[in-house]
């Protein structure tokens, strides 16, 4: 039961009514007709902005549109009372059987309780890390991994049809650069002093890599000109670095559906028709583009170029395809690549990019939406950077990395668990402080403890109960559950399938993490409740039913910890050691 859903429906049949009855004219549109928690619980237990975003259409007022509508919300059973405030905001009292209800809901549906067909099956491709396989992940690239996986995750359970991507870029010269740091390493391997020049990758995850081209080789290529060993060491590299990637990945349990390679667009016409597309509608064309803002580098000259009319579809300037010796530019593979997403048939797109990638929106959305003559949306979500703490002190650099922290270093320091979920405790585009200390206390300042320890605790109630079966609980009288501090957490349980479907709409995971903790909260709270008040306690061995009542209320809990968790990737726990 979505009862946020069934009662925006109540107020929109309400509103249709009124309609009807030549209150209200026709021809309103009711899309950005809301119902949510009220700011101030004390107000009551939905509210609904029906008469705020009406009234200017109507040309009424919005207490006289909330006043009128209070009056037929107020026949349904489910509503106690409809109280219009302020200017009109109208404030909603539900029957309290509503959220008791919601008990046996939870216990019968399970885990699929908050599933939602806000999707309808659309397909969705998610684009995320796709780091260059140039070295193994790092903490910054792990934050957009977690939160494209989460995201993927969020769509699925929404009722889209979700494609996880990571596009390899293996067609540039970064390559060619990893293939003579490689190239250094198996020089070493022979026996020989490596020479790792600026601009190469130092790091030692590389020297595994020159010790497995020396079993293939043996030396038989030291010395060789560039030529004769450069395009098999890139390939060899390549394939090395995608495989430590995949096993990064594998540590915080994300694993992609699809790997497309940068590489595979060349040479093979991609390109091509990807521009050729945007020519036959008339946004390629030969021109030059002016200087750039700021100060004029003195190398800077005018010159003809292939360029994408990008300006017609929201951006900023136009953008070159092609350089003035017939050469690609970057931006061209990009645009072949998201044709192909276009051509695969998928209705959306999301590419999650890292905050340095910023000056790539404005062209990428251009793009999508020329090639797709507006009808495929694509949003770019944008993961700004992890600062690292421990012991009160930014975290010093790996050393097997030589200059970035990796992802395998957090997972070793505090486990996947905690990685995944810390890395959603902000919104994506806020910058995220990850301390070690705060990761591993036991405490309220852990929110992932916090969370899988409320689940681990109502697994020892039920233990003491002797473990009885949701079957069993489905029975209970969840009307038994009348303190205010049981009501207070029925709706917060009543708020779980709405937060599912504004985290889908929105993109924005991180409000699953958030509502797990605000639920985690008013079960401890409860609990501690049940210490000080021996008639709030769980289990009450004089009162069978209402201990059964309660027993049932706090599976529910731990049948929603456990949805949520399992959208973060985050295991549940039964029992805490």
């Amino acid at each position: 039961m979505n009862l946020f859903a069934e009662i925006k429906s109540l107020v929109i049949e309400k509103l249709e009514a009124l309609v009807s009855a030549g209150t209200l004219p026709e021809g309103l549109s009711f899309a950005n007709v809301t119902v949510e928690p009220p700011r101030d619980a004390l107000h009551g237990d939905l509210a609904t902005n029906a008469a705020m975003v009406l009234a200017k259409p109507a040309r009424m007022k919005p207490r006289d549109i909330a006043e009128a509508l209070a009056g037929l919300l107020a026949e349904d059973d489910r509503v106690l009372s409809a109280d219009v405030a302020g200017p009109g905001f109208l404030n909603l009292r539900i029957d309290p059987a509503v959220f008791q209800g919601l008990v046996s809901d939870i216990l019968a549906k399970g885990n699929d309780f908050g599933r939602s067909t806000l999707g309808a099956g659309r397909k969705v491709n998610v684009e995320f890390v796709s780091t260059n396989p140039t070295g193994p992940i790092h903490v910054g690239h792990t934050r957009g991994a977690v939160f494209g996986d989460t995201l993927a995750s969020v769509l699925d359970f929404a009722g889209y049809e979700v494609t996880r991507e990571y596009y390899i870029n293996d067609g540039g010269a970064q390559v060619d650069v990893l293939a003579r740091s490689a190239y250094e390493r198996y020089r070493e391997a022979c026996g020989h002093a490596p020479e790792i020049a600026e601009g190469l990758y130092p790091g030692d995850y590389l020297i595994p890599v020159g010790e497995a081209l020396k079993a293939k080789y043996g030396d038989s290529l030291i010395d060789k000109p560039e030529s004769e060993w450069l395009a098999a060491f890139r390939t060899f590299a390549t394939d090395a670095m995608m495989a430590l990637i995949r096993r990064d990945l594998a540590l915080i349990g994300v694993e992609m559906d699809v790997f497309f390679s940068e590489k595979s667009l060349y040479g093979t016409g991609q390109i091509e028709a990807a521009i050729n597309s945007l020519d036959a509608k008339g946004l390629i064309y030969t021109g030059t583009l002016p200087p750039p803002k700021g100060k004029l580098p003195e190398d800077w000259e005018a010159r003809e170029q292939t360029l994408f009319r990008s300006t017609a579809h929201g951006d900023d300037v136009d953008r070159p395809v092609q350089k003035s010796d017939g050469g690609w530019t970057y931006f061209a593979p990009d645009i072949a690549y998201h044709y192909d997403k276009v051509e695969r048939g998928f209705d959306e797109l999301i590419d999650v990019f890292g905050a340095d990638h910023g000056g790539y929106v404005k062209r990428m959305k251009a793009a999508v939406s020329a090639l797709s003559d507006g009808k495929v949306p694509l949003d770019i979500k944008l993961c700004q950077l992890v600062r690292l703490f421990k012991d009160g002190e930014p975290f010093k650099m790996s050393k097997r990395a030589n200059n970035f922290i990796l992802l395998s270093d957090v997972v070793e320091q505090v486990g996947a668990d905690v990685t995944r979920f810390v890395m959603l405790t902000r919104k994506n585009d806020a910058p995220l402080d990850f301390d070690f200390d705060k990761a591993l206390e036991q405490s309220k300042d852990n929110p992932v403890f916090y969370v899988q320890y409320a689940h681990a605790r109502v697994f020892s109630v039920l233990t003491k109960a002797g473990n009885p079966r949701d079957s069993e609980l489905e029975k209970a009288d969840a009307g038994l559950l009348i303190a205010p501090a049981e009501m207070a957490l029925l709706k917060k349980l009543a708020e779980w399938p709405r937060l599912a479907e504004l985290a889908a709409t929105h993109h924005e995971p991180h409000r699953i993490a958030f509502y797990l903790f605000e639920l985690a909260s008013e079960f401890h709270a409860l609990q501690h409740m049940g210490k000080v008040d021996g008639t709030l306690r769980f289990i009450l061995a004089d009162q069978p039913a209402l201990s059964q009542a309660r027993l049932a209320m706090i599976r529910a809990v731990a049948v929603v910890i456990s949805a949520g968790l399992g959208i973060l990737g985050v295991t549940p726990k039964d029992e805490m050691r």
